[in-house]
């Protein structure tokens, strides 16, 4: 698809650009400005502002900018929802083919949106950015940055440098195929990757902060785990949990196995009292465990199958049919 295209005939705009936002008055106008200006001339695009649940004068700013532009649409959110939840709605409402997320703080350059849609065009449907060069605090950002980039690559086995970076480019049909939730937007290119996505990484320029103040520190780190478990999760065993618990409950029965023969060679060659052996009672609490996993697998494989029969959701992502005209 190339980009650089006239707008299409039934008006909607090649390009979505997506941005949340929370108590950032000081960065909106210069922002804007610099959108329209890596922009103007090069695709049809419209910009889509998610406030979520700012309580300075955030809103007023985007009304203005509304006003005079057409090309630009508010979303206003009742209360803070979170970056997830606003970019889920963003993203909701783009009519553009290709969507680019950036963050407000200005630490997102809008210069690098032509790179990313460029390097889309060369068959790609996400391009993620990387800040290799971050102006963030070392201790408190930085660092524990590295540390979950190459946890999460560990674990979804979609090695990026940068799962943080909100400035990215993607194909809008990728999107509809991923629910977003809790914290996941960070997630976006493993979610895609298993669904057959191709994904690119580009350098892009970072910038120090110069207004406002970060929405984010050590206190996400916990967040970032749980939700990484809950991806590999949904990644490799939403549609057989039973393999989980299933998993679990035999390899309980085989410590239970292994007790209950220690327990009988400790009563059969050193005369042990079976009654009063804690072995015997971590093999019968082992016995009961495994029962339970077992069934706790069974039951969540009936909760997959009646959530993807009532959505009627296939377990698989077409991307391409060829069929015969007379068909």
């Amino acid at each position: 698809m190339d980009m650089t295209k006239a707008r299409k005939d039934d008006g909607r705009p090649e390009l979505s650009v997506v941005v949340p936002l929370l108590d950032e008055q000081e960065n909106l106008r210069p922002l804007y400005q610099q959108i329209k200006q890596a922009l103007e001339g090069r695709h049809s695009y419209e910009l889509i502002f998610i406030d979520d649940g700012s309580t300075d004068a955030s809103f007023d700013i985007l009304k203005e900018l509304h006003d005079s532009d057409p090309a630009v649409r508010v979303i206003r959110f009742r209360k803070n929802f979170g970056q997830t939840a606003a970019l889920s709605a963003g993203f909701a409402r783009a009519r553009g083919d290709v969507v680019v997320a950036l963050d407000a703080d200005l630490q997102n350059d809008p210069a690098d949106i032509p790179m990313l849609v460029a390097k889309l065009d060369e068959g790609y449907d996400v391009v993620s950015g990387w800040r290799k060069v971050r102006h963030d605090k070392a201790l408190t950002r930085r660092l524990p940055s590295k540390m979950a980039n190459w946890l999460i690559s560990r674990v979804t086995e979609v090695h990026l440098h940068d799962y943080g970076c909100t400035l990215k480019a993607y194909r809008r049909e990728v999107l509809e195929q991923i629910g977003l939730y809790g914290e996941m937007h960070r997630f976006i290119p493993a979610l895609a990757s298993w669904s057959g996505a191709t994904i690119a990484e580009c350098v892009v320029n970072h910038r120090p902060r110069t207004a406002g103040k970060a929405k984010y520190g050590l206190g996400r780190m916990g967040k970032v785990l749980l939700d990484l478990m809950t991806v590999k999760f949904l990644g490799s065993f939403s549609t057989k949990p039973i393999y989980v618990f299933g998993g679990i409950g035999l390899f309980t029965t085989l410590l239970a196995i292994l007790f209950g023969w220690l327990v009988i060679y400790q009563k059969l060659a050193h005369h042990v009292d079976m009654s009063g052996n804690p072995l015997l009672l971590l093999s019968a609490v082992l016995v009961i465990t495994t029962v339970q996993f077992i069934l706790m697998g069974l039951l969540a494989e009936l909760l997959v199958r009646t959530y993807h029969e009532s959505r009627n959701r296939p377990t698989y992502v077409i991307k391409e049919v060829l069929e015969s005209r007379d068909v």
